[in-house]
């Protein structure tokens, strides 16, 4: 009887021992469901291989982790993403599939345009990089196909009979056998023609130059030399030099071609100037155009109201060689939206009343300082505005002197009214604009003295060397 008590005892605790290791094994297999679960689906091959041990789950589980950080590159690299794309991000403790990954450009392509916010939108067409890439400030410009095929270059035309015409616009200056020195400056007028003019005591703005009318040439171009005639000798330019030959066939010069560089250009603003452009952001305009390679187009007005102030920028003029008088590089600075400082492709004209220079419709410049077209120019402007009684009654006139080039063309002109299509004269301060006449003119190293806040700086200023 006691040998039976025994035997049914240990027949009933077997499958009590049983579910108890079935239980044990139970409470393990949730662990190795988890981590399976946490590594995206390739990595899921384990779960077939029960009866491994947990150590290779987790060396998979440590290979993963790579992918986990390869969403959050985007975020790194751009950590101004917009809180909702983030949210759509995967949480840590859920990897993505990986058909779901390229998702991830998308977003970033959509914020392309948050980046730079100084942009305006009217230049996205011209856009050549992408947002989130620095502007290439001395990037090469591209050549504009729409404005060669109006005869305009933002750029030196590099091919065809347009190359060899520019190859040859520029400026000669030598010592004639006679030991008289001449200064010569060339431009195109298109299709192969050109026209001179000859000064005496050197070029335009240099020592020893006689501010007289100068000596009149017209030429053609054959092959790749320019014959100039229509004074007492002949001239025939190239892209060095220029040679002056009389009738019997005696060279009487060669004179070099030069490039003169304004002694402002580069000029640094000096402590208490206000840097209104340097090719980052147009945030110092209300209306503005930044091209890609980091220049200023045509059109832009001041954000700030400006009172008495000396203003300092350089320009490039394109090469519009079919282009006459008012249509050849045009663009201006308007002076409180009331006075016009003319800019204007006035290299190898006459000094005329509307050049560049000029106060416009008002004053001739003392001389013509025009560079030749594509070169980098400067224009520095000392402004006085115009004062004003309580009733409205005007006590003081404005008064301006330039320079352009770093040679003065206005000494403290006085502006009885505005000029040109300048707004009427009154106490109420106005923006100062780059005027758009429709040329694309470009624009750098922009800032201007409010003399109204500092004072006591010299102006101009002039480059470092």
């Amino acid at each position: 009887m006691i040998f039976g008590i025994a035997f049914l005892g240990a027949l009933l605790s077997t499958p009590v021992s049983i579910a108890v290791g079935q239980e044990a094994a139970a409470a393990d297999a949730p662990a190795n469901d988890d981590s399976k679960e946490a590594a995206p689906k390739p990595d899921q091959k384990p779960a077939a291989e029960p009866e491994k041990t947990p150590e290779p789950t987790k060396s998979e589980a440590a290979k993963a982790e790579p992918a986990e950080a390869e969403p959050a590159k985007p975020a790194t690299d751009k950590p101004e993403t917009k809180p909702a794309k983030k949210d759509e991000q995967p949480k840590k403790d859920e990897q993505p599939k990986k058909d779901e990954q390229p998702k991830k450009e998308d977003p970033k392509k959509a914020e392309q345009p948050a980046d730079k916010p100084a942009m305006p939108a009217d230049d996205a067409d011209e856009k050549a990089a992408p947002a989130d890439a620095p502007i290439p400030v001395s990037a090469t410009p591209e050549p504009d196909p729409e404005w060669v095929a109006k005869g305009v270059w933002t750029m030196p035309p590099t091919k065809g009979p347009a190359a060899i015409d520019f190859s040859l616009v520029g400026e000669y200056v030598g010592e004639m056998k006679s030991a008289d020195k001449i200064g010569v400056q060339v431009r195109n007028l298109g299709e192969g023609e050109f026209e001179a003019r000859v000064y005496q005591g050197g070029l335009p703005g240099q020592e020893g130059f006689k501010n007289e009318d100068p000596m009149l040439l017209f030429g053609r171009r054959s092959d790749q030399t320019l014959v100039l005639s229509g004074g007492p000798w002949a001239m025939f330019a190239g892209s060095e030099e220029c040679k002056v030959i009389d009738a019997s066939g005696t060279t009487l010069a060669s004179l070099p071609r030069v490039e003169r560089k304004s002694p402002t250009l580069g000029a640094t603003p000096p402590e208490g100037a206000m840097v209104l452009f340097n090719g980052t952001d147009t945030s110092a305009f209300t209306t503005a155009i930044m091209t890609p390679e980091g220049l200023l187009s045509q059109g832009a007005d001041v954000r700030f109201m400006l009172g008495d102030f000396d203003l300092h920028l350089e320009f490039r003029i394109p090469h519009m060689p079919r282009a006459r008088d008012q249509s050849r590089g045009n663009s201006g600075l308007y002076l409180q939206s009331r006075y016009e400082c003319q800019i204007l492709d006035s290299f190898g004209d006459e000094n005329v009343f509307n050049g560049l220079g000029a106060l416009y419709r008002f004053k001739t410049p003392e001389m013509n300082m025009a560079f030749p077209p594509l070169v980098w120019q400067t224009y520095d402007v000392h402004f006085t505005a115009a004062r004003f009684a309580a009733d409205g009654s005007k006590l003081r006139n404005a008064h301006v002197t330039s320079w352009v080039n770093g040679v003065m063309v206005q000494n403290d002109v006085e502006l009885p009214a505005q000029t040109g299509a300048g707004k009427d004269e009154s106490p109420t301060l106005l923006p100062t604009k780059i005027q758009d006449h429709g040329d694309p003119v470009r624009f750098r190293n922009v800032w201007v003295i409010d003399r109204g806040l500092v004072g006591g700086i010299e102006f101009p200023q002039m480059a470092k060397p």
